[in-house]
């Protein structure tokens, strides 16, 4: 079984070096170390390299895995076109709409097997805002390295996601007493071509499963999803990481123990049980399954690096696993004083919250700016990583750099 970290890599071209080292140079002007695993890894990023996208960096081509820079994300709804790809193995071939089934299986009332026309004629339909975020997201930045793709903060979006309730149709399949766990499965081939093995099968607490706000998706802002995103048919499980919203799904199944399918066991999406030292080896049995996310904030603009007058607007986004934001506040002193940003709602329950600020800088020369999300439960976003080995859920404040003319 491959591990959630586990990539196959293409070799580099002379192109794609020179990206790196334009990147490790860009880095180095911004005061900022990339590990050599980070520069190495984004060597392979092209422009528009993937067809239907625009401007997302390609972290590596088997699977198929590319983030979205920040100051692409600066639309209050993500667009297709900018919302992040995450692939565990091979994406289908073929997909059709037309014919696609679901089926909902285990402990059940009444086995289900559901065509998308099914779910519409039978099911209540649902068009809201979620963010999906990748467990590892901002991975790069670990010290020592974790494994892995090398996310830095853009493996994230918050696009309007169309489609049904998944408690809405498990509750018509009729959930069994003892169900403890969801188990879910797509389309998606293993690495290996192996088709008796899986690239990810991953489940939720029925707890979880039966909320308002988990949704079985088949639109994505308005329009089919992209296949890169889980065409023909999504979950979208907002606030977890993004490994529980299987694409391309094809089953769900309800179980009384909790689902040990691949990347569900091991180290996979699950961190330490307790506080670790940088670098410490911890057993197995002391890891415990990701849940929610953890709060954090976006700057979208201005883009880290540009060139910025001594009055400029910043923005950007924030979110906290299935909480609400209360506050953001910014700083351009590193953290001697803060001002508050101005808070947008969010859209609906699941969907990150826009912000916006106006910044004085107090003369020409260069500035980071810090931004600092607080949720609803009094959790802020910290300043510096919790290590865990899988470098998992990388929350610090966010840092834009700027120069002040």
């Amino acid at each position: 079984m491959l591990d959630d970290t586990d990539t196959q890599q293409p070799d580099a071209t002379r192109r794609g070096l020179l990206g790196g080292f334009a990147l490790a140079s860009t880095a180095t002007f911004l005061g900022v170390t990339l590990p050599l695993q980070l520069t190495a890894t984004r060597a392979l990023a092209s422009d528009d390299a993937v067809d239907g996208k625009t401007g997302l960096v390609v972290l590596n081509d088997r699977p198929l895995n590319a983030e979205t820079p920040a100051h692409l994300l600066d639309d209050p709804i993500t667009p297709t076109t900018r919302h992040f790809i995450r692939n565990n193995g091979i994406e289908p071939l073929e997909v059709d709409a037309a014919t696609w089934t679901l089926t909902v299986d285990g402990l059940v009332d009444t086995p289900l097997e559901l065509t998308i026309a099914d779910m519409r004629d039978q099911f209540e339909v649902h068009t809201v805002a979620l963010v999906i975020e990748c467990g590892g997201n901002g991975r790069a930045f670990f010290d020592p390295p974790a494994s892995g793709n090398q996310w830095t903060v853009g493996a994230v979006g918050c696009s309007e996601w169309t489609g049904v309730r998944l408690k809405d149709v498990l509750e018509a399949a009729g959930v069994q007493d003892g169900v403890v766990y969801t188990a879910h499965y797509g389309a998606d081939q293993h690495l290996s071509g192996d088709p008796d093995k899986l690239p990810i099968s991953r489940g939720v607490p029925i707890a979880k499963a039966l909320t308002d706000d988990v949704l079985i998706a088949f639109e994505q802002n308005g329009e089919p999803m992209h296949i890169h995103n889980g065409a023909p048919l999504r979950l979208v499980v907002p606030g977890w990481p993004g490994s529980c919203s299987q694409k391309w799904l094809t089953r769900i199944e309800l179980r009384d123990v909790v689902h040990d399918g691949p990347k569900m066991t091991g180290q996979s999406y699950r961190v330490p049980a307790y506080p670790v030292a940088a670098g410490q080896s911890v057993p197995d049995e002391d890891f415990v399954i990701i849940e929610r996310m953890p709060v954090k904030s976006l700057i979208t603009h201005p883009a880290d690096g540009a060139e910025v007058s001594s009055a400029t607007e910043v923005r950007g986004h924030a979110w906290s696993g299935d909480r609400t934001i209360s506050a953001v506040h910014l700083s351009t002193d590193f953290g001697t004083t803060w001002i508050e940003a101005e808070l947008d709602a969010p859209v609906n329950s699941g969907a990150w919250q826009n912000w916006r600020a106006q910044v004085e800088l107090p003369q020409a020369g260069y500035y980071e700016i810090w931004s600092r999300a607080t949720d609803d439960a009094g959790d802020m976003q910290p300043f510096a990583i919790a290590w865990n080995p899988k470098g998992y859920l990388n929350n610090r404040m966010h840092v834009a750099s700027v120069r002040a003319s």
